[in-house]
């Protein structure tokens, strides 16, 4: 008898082999080299692992090595193939429609600032993320230019060609009288090498892993005290609904614990420290420009507000108040860059 009760009580310690262990697998189309995998994902993934004792393990694959193309990665998410992925909303164009709002032009101040106020806004605007756990959304620094000619002024992005993610990328690209072509991350080097786009908008730190600087010689960023760069790109890590709500509760709670406005500003300040490796190379392969406030100025009143009214009306058709979500955005990001 007193056996059996010792035995119960043995069994019955936290972290033993009869607590429910879990491998999560997260997926993501970065080769490991990228910040994203060894700077982001790599530390959520140990303090993941830190916070449950060991009982959850996160496998990381990058470089879509299971199957697939990038813009697969959020179905691959909400379907269950894999458990978590890390993508952007827009390689799924018009599923993820509020938080476009974020990567419309002149609307980003800084990666910190940008992300607590995106994951301050999915709390209350969480509807097209229903078959989803949201870990986090994220910003990187900005989108730079980076063209085999140089942009100097406004004049010289007229008739070019520009590789873009996103649909509202697309719309800015065409404002500024441009052309845009539409490429996820990895088709970059190619595109460039060969000449398929005069140039890239994309913020420094991926230029290292993709040897954007050995490419082109040219690197535009805008002369603003606050907008230093046109716009941003949004991000998400996302947890299959089911694999979520299958866990354990002090389980989930660790996830919970490393979710959202928890890491926000840690993501921010990865996403802004990733950018001075890449600004440094590109400054000693090339030259980074510096385009005038007076062309700035040029800039902003050809693409801000036409494109914030091309996103409110067509959200507008999906019964979606965008002027609503713009003055939110704007006010939330004003919020945390204090």
């Amino acid at each position: 008898m007193l056996g059996g009760i010792l035995a119960g009580m043995i069994i019955g310690l936290p972290g033993d082999a009869g607590a429910q262990e879990v491998t999560l697998k997260l997926h993501h189309l970065l080769p490991p080299v990228a910040h994203a995998h060894k700077n982001m994902l790599v530390p959520w993934a140990e303090r993941v692992e830190e916070g449950s004792n060991g009982r959850i393990k996160v496998e990381i694959y990058p470089s879509m090595q299971l199957g697939g193309r990038p813009p697969q990665l959020a179905d691959q998410a909400r379907d269950g193939i894999v458990d978590i992925s890390w993508t952007l909303p827009g390689y799924t164009p018009g599923r993820f429609i509020s938080t476009e709002v974020f990567e419309l032009p002149f609307m980003h101040a800084s990666a910190v600032a940008t992300t607590m106020a995106i994951n301050d806004f999915v709390e209350r605007h969480s509807e097209d993320f229903k078959d989803y756990k949201i870990i986090a959304m994220h910003v990187h620094a900005g989108q730079a230019f980076h063209s085999h000619e140089p942009i100097r002024t406004v004049s010289d992005l007229k008739g070019t060609k520009i590789r873009t993610p996103t649909r509202t990328g697309a719309w800015l690209i065409e404002a500024m009288g441009a052309t845009p072509i539409g490429a996820p991350v990895p088709k970059i080097p190619e595109m460039l090498s060969k000449k398929i786009v005069d140039s890239v908008m994309i913020p420094f730190e991926i230029t290292l892993p993709l040897k954007v600087d050995e490419m082109v010689d040219y690197h535009t960023i805008l002369d603003d005290p606050v907008f230093s760069r046109i716009n941003t790109s949004t991000f998400m890590i996302v947890m299959n609904r089911g694999r979520y709500d299958s866990l354990p509760a002090d389980l989930r709670q660790v996830i919970d614990d490393n979710s959202g406005m928890h890491i926000a500003r840690w993501l921010g300040e990865i996403w802004e420290a990733a950018e001075l490796p890449g600004l440094k190379k590109a400054a000693a392969s090339g030259e980074v420009i510096k385009m005038s406030s007076r062309e700035v100025a040029k800039l902003r009143a050809m693409v801000e507000q036409p494109v914030i009214d091309r996103w409110i009306a067509d959200v507008a058709k999906r019964g979606i108040d965008g002027s609503a979500l713009v003055s939110e955005a704007r006010a939330l990001i004003q919020k945390y860059s204090k």
